[in-house]
C-alpha cells in the first residue's frame, strides 16, 4: 500500500509532529482523529494507521478530510482522493461528498470532475456544489445545479438565495424566497432568514418592506431571538433608517455578542446620535463584551459626526489598549474629525503617520476640510501626491474637488489645467443613484 509522505505538508515546528503523538499517547482511532487538535496531527494519525496496518473505515477518512480540508492544499487533497480510491470508499457517497468539498474549497474544476464521476449523489453533495460555484461567482451554474437537483432541502434553497444576494442579485434571492414560501414544502430556518435580512440591509426602503415581513415569520414561528438572528434585524432596521425598531429587537434580545453591540453602536453613529452610541459603548465594556475594529469604527464615526476631538483621541489610544489594529478605517474617522474641528495640522500629521496606505476617501476628507476652512496651503501640499492614486474610473469626485479648491484660491490656470487632465483621461464622477 501506498504510504503518503505527509510529512511535506507539516508547518515546521520545534519539534516534529510525530514528538507530539508519542508525549500525548494517541491511540490511532478515527475518534483520535476527529478530536485532533490541528489538521497536522490528523494527518499523521491518519498516516500512522497505514503504517501500523491499522484498519481505516469509512470515519477515518471522513474525519481525516473534514480536517484537512482547512488547509486548502490542492496536492495533499488529490493524495487522499487516491488512497481514497485504492481503498475503495470512493463510491461511498458520505466520503465522496466530504472529498468534493475539500476540492470546492481548493480547485473548483477538480470539484467537477470528481462530481461528474460520482455513481451517486445526495442532497448534501448538489448542495456543496451550488455553494462551490457561488464562492467562484458562477451564479448561472449554481442555479443550473438548483433546477436539476431531484430532492431539495432547506440548504439546497439556503444556498441559492444566498449566491443570488452574495452576488447582488436581491430581486432574484427575495423571489426565490417567496417562491419557497408559497411553493415548496421546505420552509426557512434561522440560516435562511438571516441570509434574506442580510440582503434587505443593502435595498433601501424595498428591503425594509421584504425584512419586516421576515420579521414577522420569526415572530409567528416564535423562534428565539438569538444572537445571530437578532444582530442581522438589529442591522436591517438600523441601516433602513429605522433605528427605533433597531433598539427595540436589542432591548429584547437576551444574548448579545460584540456583533450585537457594534450593530446598534454604529447605527446610532450613523444617524447622529453620538453621545447615545459612546454610552452603549460604556454600557458594552460593562458586560464585560470585548470590542473589535469595526466597534472602534462605529465609536470614532460618532465621535467625527459630532466633533468629539478629545473623546475621539482617548478611543482611538484605547484601539491599541485592547491590543488591536489601527485600520484603514480608523485614520480616515481621526482625519475626518480633525478636518471637521478645523486641525488641520493634525489630520495631515495623522495621515503622514499612518501605517498602512491611504486611500481615497481619506485623502479626500482631507481636501475638503482644507476647502471648508480656506487652508489653501495645506492642500497644495498634497494635492500632487493625491492625483497619483486616484483612478479616473471612479474617483471622478476627487478631480472636481481640486478643481474647486484651485478655483476658490483664484488659482485659475492650475484649475484649467485639472480640467483638461479630466478631458485628456475621460474621468467620470460618479452619479447619485437611488433604489426608488
Amino acid at each position: 500500500m501506498l504510504i503518503i509522505p505527509f510529512s511535506q505538508f507539516f508547518k515546521p515546528t520545534k519539534y516534529p509532529v510525530s514528538h507530539f503523538i508519542t508525549k500525548r499517547f494517541y491511540k490511532l482511532t478515527p475518534s483520535a482523529i476527529k478530536n485532533a487538535s490541528s489538521p497536522q496531527i490528523a494527518l499523521e494519525l491518519y498516516s500512522q494507521m497505514h503504517r501500523n496496518s491499522t484498519p481505516v473505515d469509512s470515519f477515518s477518512i471522513l474525519y481525516t478530510l473534514k480536517s484537512c480540508a482547512r488547509l486548502k492544499n490542492l496536492t495533499l487533497i488529490r493524495h487522499l482522493h487516491s488512497h481514497i480510491i485504492k481503498l475503495g470508499f470512493h463510491t461511498n457517497v458520505y466520503v465522496a461528498t466530504s472529498l468534493l468539498h475539500s476540492y470546492v474549497l481548493a480547485s473548483l474544476s477538480d470539484a467537477c470532475n470528481l462530481f461528474d464521476e460520482m455513481p451517486e449523489r445526495n442532497t448534501v453533495t448538489w448542495n456543496t456544489m451550488i455553494s462551490g460555484y457561488s464562492r467562484s461567482g458562477n451564479v448561472d451554474k449554481a442555479c443550473a445545479c438548483f433546477e436539476e437537483m431531484p430532492l431539495k432541502d432547506v440548504g439546497s434553497w439556503s444556498a441559492m438565495i444566498t449566491a443570488y444576494i452574495n452576488h447582488g442579485f436581491w430581486d432574484k434571492g427575495l423571489l426565490l424566497f417567496r417562491e419557497m414560501m408559497a411553493k415548496s414544502e421546505v420552509k426557512p430556518d434561522q440560516v435562511t432568514a438571516g441570509t434574506v435580512l442580510s440582503g434587505c440591509t443593502l435595498m433601501g426602503f424595498h428591503g425594509l418592506l421584504v425584512g419586516k415581513s421576515v420579521h414577522g415569520f420569526i415572530v409567528k414561528n416564535g423562534w428565539e431571538l438569538n444572537a445571530e438572528i437578532g444582530t442581522v434585524l438589529v442591522d436591517m432596521y438600523a441601516k433602513c433608517g429605522y433605528l427605533k425598531n433597531a433598539v427595540q429587537v436589542f432591548d429584547l434580545m437576551k444574548e448579545r455578542n460584540v456583533m450585537t453591540w457594534t450593530a446598534v453602536i454604529c447605527g446610532a453613529a450613523q444617524h447622529g446620535f453620538s453621545q447615545e452610541a459612546l454610552t452603549l459603548f460604556k454600557m458594552m465594556e460593562e458586560t464585560k463584551v470585548r470590542p473589535n475594529e469595526l466597534t472602534f469604527t462605529g465609536i470614532l464615526n460618532a465621535c467625527a459626526h459630532s466633533g468629539l476631538v478629545e473623546e475621539g483621541r482617548v478611543y482611538f489610544r484605547l484601539i491599541k489598549e485592547y491590543g488591536l489594529e489601527h485600520r484603514v478605517q480608523h485614520y480616515g474617522c481621526l482625519v475626518d474629525l480633525f478636518g471637521k474641528a478645523g486641525l488641520l495640522d493634525e489630520a495631515y500629521e495623522v495621515i503622514k503617520t499612518m501605517k498602512c496606505e491611504t486611500n481615497v476617501v481619506i485623502w479626500g476628507s482631507f481636501l475638503s476640510a482644507c476647502k471648508e476652512h480656506k487652508r489653501f496651503d495645506m492642500a497644495e501640499r498634497v494635492i500632487e501626491q493625491v492625483l497619483t492614486v486616484t483612478k479616473p474610473d471612479n474617483d471622478g469626485g476627487i478631480y472636481t474637488l481640486i478643481c474647486d479648491l484651485y478655483t476658490s484660491n483664484e488659482r485659475w490656470d492650475d484649475a484649467e489645467k485639472v480640467r483638461k487632465l479630466m478631458l485628456n483621461q475621460h474621468v467620470r464622477k460618479a452619479r447619485g443613484s437611488s433604489f426608488i
